[in-house]
């Protein structure tokens, strides 16, 4: 299915790109359901909003909570990420067929998903719509430090920038750096700091002053 181009009223060129089918059919049970008055919209959006942003991330962030805080859980992440996130019963739809990367002072990891948008609903949420999109799947490869950047994130440049693509058979998540200055913090403390971002590389973890209250 092919990109329409279009003008505005003030002759800027835009760039449309049909549904997918999945995407038409979702729009269509969500118009339905609104229609019939067994949902309204702002209800749906809060719902999306509130899995997308808090449900879901904090699964993923109860993992990375436990890393910083557990050595020998770590290395068992890193060497067997199935595994670990099993003992924590966090297993399910999207969640398995996991390899987790640590960034470190020297590496930092960013994931992408260049060929669909393969993403550990599980751990995650719902995916961000600009994982989805073509310019991150693309651009990341080719100038990761550039896309970085753009999300505010700026890489030491003696570090190594490490582009990892997720598919059907492996999903990758980000295993980012602790803050500093919390030493003594729980789990739950810590897991405030992380963000599904974080976890796909385009941010770091929240610094202990931005905490949520």
């Amino acid at each position: 299915m092919s990109a329409e181009h279009h003008e505005d009223e003030h002759g800027h060129q835009h760039t449309w790109t049909p549904p997918s089918e999945l995407e038409a059919r979702i729009r269509a049970l969500e118009s339905l359901l609104v229609e019939k008055g067994r949902a309204s919209s702002e209800a749906i959006d809060a719902l999306v909003e509130r899995y997308e942003k808090d449900v879901g991330p904090m699964i993923g962030a109860t993992v990375i909570a436990r890393a910083w805080t557990d050595d020998e859980f770590k290395q068992r992440l890193l060497e067997d990420a199935d595994g670990a996130i099993r003992e924590m019963d966090l297993v399910g739809l999207e969640a398995e067929h996991m390899h987790v990367v640590e960034n470190t002072p020297d590496e930092h990891n960013v994931v992408v998903c260049t060929l669909c948008s393969c993403y550990p609903w599980g751990l995650l949420g719902l995916p961000p719509a600009w994982y989805k999109s073509p310019a991150y799947r693309s651009r990341t490869v080719r100038e990761p430090r550039a896309v970085l950047s753009e999300f505010g994130l700026e890489v030491d440049e003696g570090a190594k920038v490490t582009v990892w693509d997720s598919s059907a058979d492996t999903r990758f998540l980000v295993l980012p750096e602790r803050p500093e200055g919390t030493e003594g913090w729980s789990e739950e403390e810590l897991a405030q700091l992380v963000t599904r971002d974080s976890m796909i590389g385009v941010a770091k973890a929240l610094e202990p002053e931005a905490a949520p209250a």
